[in-house]
């Protein structure tokens, strides 16, 4: 399940995510929180005519991400991606607030629009940018119902990520050290669709 809230140019996806950490096959779940571009496509048919909407270009991220082996809620695995290079993240960037209150960084990053000690502000339209600040009370409410304490079991992480089998299945399949990895905990994500 993700959530959308689309605004004209730019638009938030706010969604569960399980990922296998490729180094050591330790698992992590959580929110995460995504700022895309949407992307103007042509008008298609009449003047009532649906529109096709596409939120693609990621303009930044955050992982509001326990480990599975973590007491829930301690976020000890939150981090952040101020930029993409195309579609692929920068590396985690950590911040020690986000660690220790990670709604209230949330909310001031959406509300700042990314602005802060050390970083640059969002460049978003300026309707969007108006709008979006607007939004931080809202995105933090759902961002609050994917958080990793609300999540208790494989299977109830895989009814809120099934569709990232894909990625889950290429993270089993680029680990360094497969010995390590959970197989039991991750059987859902591994059986054929």
């Amino acid at each position: 399940m993700q959530h959308i809230l689309a605004l004209s140019r730019s638009a938030v996806i706010v969604r569960h995510w399980f990922e296998i950490d490729l180094d050591d096959a330790s698992m992590e779940h959580g929110v995460r929180i995504e700022l895309r571009e949407v992307a103007p496509q042509q008008h298609r048919g009449s003047e009532s005519a649906a529109q096709l909407i596409t939120a693609d270009r990621p303009l930044w991220r955050a992982d509001l991400f326990d480990r599975l082996t973590d007491a829930p809620g301690s976020f000890g695995v939150a981090h952040y991606h101020p930029e993409f290079s195309g579609n692929e993240p920068c590396d985690r960037t950590w911040d020690p607030e986000l660690t220790a209150n990670p709604w209230r960084w949330l909310r001031d990053h959406i509300a700042n629009l990314g602005a802060g000690p050390g970083r640059k502000v969002w460049q978003l339209e300026p309707a969007d940018a108006g709008e979006l600040s607007g939004l931080a009370d809202v995105i933090v409410t759902l961002a609050r119902e994917f958080a990793p304490d609300r999540c208790r079991s494989a299977q109830e992480c895989f009814q809120l990520t099934r569709d990232a089998r894909e990625s889950v299945r290429l993270m089993m399949e680029y680990l360094r050290r497969p010995d390590l990895l959970d197989r039991s905990w991750v059987s859902p994500w591994a059986e054929t669709a």
